[in-house]
């Protein structure tokens, strides 16, 4: 694993923020006590009011006081995360709670919290007699720490309130798959009508039987580092193939690269340590991820037993979000060249069309009765199409096709079926598609 694939996994764990602000409390009471004995023995010592002055018994009796209350605090924390775990896991998906527990604002809240309570377990520890003076400055500023920590309660509070709310929730999974498609996927200035995945090399080298690299371990690509797979494979002048994509589970023996131009089978080792394979899917750089939570949450929301079509129609809007950027980033081109122009990374991604399929055939199937989720799917088309360029409005309306193929499996009502019909309308026009209007309208029975 590389430093920056272990940076990653520090930073996305639970433990990190808690750990740094436990640490930074103890450095914090020991240099506080340092503090307190150095202005002890100051001339403007007796400057000082009697009022943040605290005599041995008083000190330990603040300090001990502050560090119960504190570790009560953290206790009623701890529960209000195990309410809003709970809530998730019943009312949405299992795989949003990673949202609330890698959230930095949660994070930040414990490590507070158990900050303050080291910082006054620490100082009650230190608080001894001593021969300059018997008097002790440090519960004062263990009562400012606390003071914080208060503050800091009162936000988590409204904090724990703001998330439990699902909109809240689709926003922020929403926001950060849209940073992650910012981040992993490059501009396109424009799609072409069929785009440009010949490449005479690999129609070469496809003759040639290649090298595998197994799987040494089993579990989900969490991360791959591709830049570096390109300066290794022009390094050692080779081309890769990429066998597995991000967020797909592997096994123990899985093929994970297939080399061309291996002379030495040692140095192939190295591939290995560019892919993260951990136990439990991550959102680092899986794009797949997050829309997967959206579906989750919209077919949470259409199942009998909760009956909430409006939230299905709000993750149906943030996935036409999604999707829509999608288009106007993602080119499914799987070659990889180096700064020589040389082929150096294949890496099969999927299309356009695989995104939409998968992002609304689960939705179709279970809410196809229900004309208002239906109305929604439709307007995310719309919305999809509209300022994408001709490749994706292409897509856009091949898959228009599929969805009215469901639709026609219900028998509609007039109304609806007229609702329908006009929104189907408006994707002809988004997709330029107007002439083929009548091949898409649903038809009565």
């Amino acid at each position: 694993m590389s430093l920056k694939q272990l940076i990653i996994r520090v930073r996305s764990s639970f433990w990190y923020l808690p750990t740094v602000y436990g640490i930074l409390a103890f450095i914090l009471a020991v240099l506080s006590m340092f503090l307190d004995r150095y202005l002890m023995n100051q001339p403007f010592y007796t400057k000082i009011p009697d009022l943040f002055l605290s005599d041995m018994n008083l000190s330990q009796t603040i300090l001990s006081s502050l560090a119960t209350s504190l570790l009560t605090m953290t206790t009623i924390t701890f529960s209000s995360i195990l309410v809003v775990l709970t809530t998730y896991l019943s009312q949405f998906s299992p795989r949003t709670l990673q949202n609330f527990i890698t959230d930095h604002h949660t994070q930040r809240v414990l490590g507070i919290f158990i900050g303050g309570f080291i910082y006054t377990i620490i100082l009650l520890l230190l608080v001894r007699k001593n021969d300059n003076s018997t008097l002790f400055i440090v519960p004062t500023l263990a009562i400012f720490v606390s003071i914080i920590c208060l503050g800091m309660f009162v936000f988590f509070i409204h904090h724990v309130t703001t998330w439990i709310k699902v909109s809240n929730l689709i926003f922020n999974i929403t926001k950060k798959t849209i940073t992650s498609i910012h981040k992993h996927f490059v501009d396109e200035q424009e799609f072409r009508e069929d785009p440009p995945w010949e490449n005479w090399e690999y129609d070469e080298i496809q003759t040639v039987k290649p090298y595998s690299l197994y799987s040494k371990r089993s579990g989900y690509i969490e991360y791959i580092e591709l830049e570096k797979i390109i300066s290794q494979a022009s390094k050692d002048d080779l081309i890769i193939k990429l066998e597995q994509d991000l967020g797909k589970y592997v096994d123990e023996d899985t093929v994970l690269f297939s080399i061309w131009g291996l002379k030495d089978v040692s140095k192939s080792k190295m591939f290995s340590t560019f892919i993260t394979i951990s136990s439990d899917q991550e959102p680092v750089q899986d794009v797949h991820f997050g829309l997967q939570k959206l579906v989750e949450i919209a077919l949470r929301a259409v199942s009998p037993g909760i009956n909430d079509p409006y939230t299905a129609i709000n993750s149906i809007n943030h996935l036409a979000k999604i999707l829509s950027l999608l288009g106007k980033k993602h080119l499914a081109t799987p070659f990889h060249y180096d700064e020589h122009h040389q082929l150096r990374l294949i890496f099969e991604k999927p299309s356009f069309d695989d995104y939409l399929y998968e992002c609304f055939y689960q939705i179709r199937y279970y809410a196809r009765e229900d004309v208002s989720v239906m109305a929604s799917i439709l307007k995310a088309l719309s919305f999809i199409a509209q300022g994408n360029t001709q490749y994706i409005r292409n897509s856009v309306w091949d898959f228009s096709f599929y969805i009215v193929e469901g639709l026609n499996e219900v028998k509609w009502l007039s109304k609806d079926r007229d609702f329908l019909n006009k929104l189907l309308k408006s994707i002809a026009k988004e997709c330029n598609k107007q002439k083929k209007t009548q091949e898409i309208l649903l038809k009565e029975r």
